[in-house]
């Protein structure tokens, strides 16, 4: 009398098209590590390979600045080592890869006259 009568449930229906909707889940993600690697990565890449390319060229007597900002031109090379004349005189040792840029030939003679 107090206990009502249980009512059979059927069971849930099965889902379909299983590997379809997977794929279509998927689907903006792979996208958007698509767009990151066009927009972020290969650019970074590329950066990291000119610098690399710009390193590996440089020469005594090249004119470049360094991390700082500072403007030198090349006195001494080594392996990882640069030695850099900032001033009549004084040279500063730093690592080939705190070179930022190299200048056009000129530039830091140009710089150094006009003080």
């Amino acid at each position: 009398m107090f206990i009502s009568t249980a009512q059979a449930q059927t069971a849930p229906a099965a889902a379909t098209g299983g590997m379809e909707s997977t794929l279509f889940s998927m689907l903006p993600l792979v996208l958007m590590f698509v767009v990151l690697y066009f927009i972020m990565i290969r650019p970074q890449m590329k950066k990291q390979k000119e610098h690399k390319t710009m390193i590996e060229a440089l020469a005594k007597g090249d004119e470049v600045v360094i991390a700082g900002g500072v403007l030198g031109r090349v006195a001494k090379m080594g392996d990882s080592f640069l030695n850099v004349e900032v001033a009549n005189g004084v040279e500063v040792q730093v690592q080939r890869s705190a070179i930022i840029q190299v200048l056009p030939k000129g530039t830091y003679s140009a710089a150094a006259a006009s003080k």
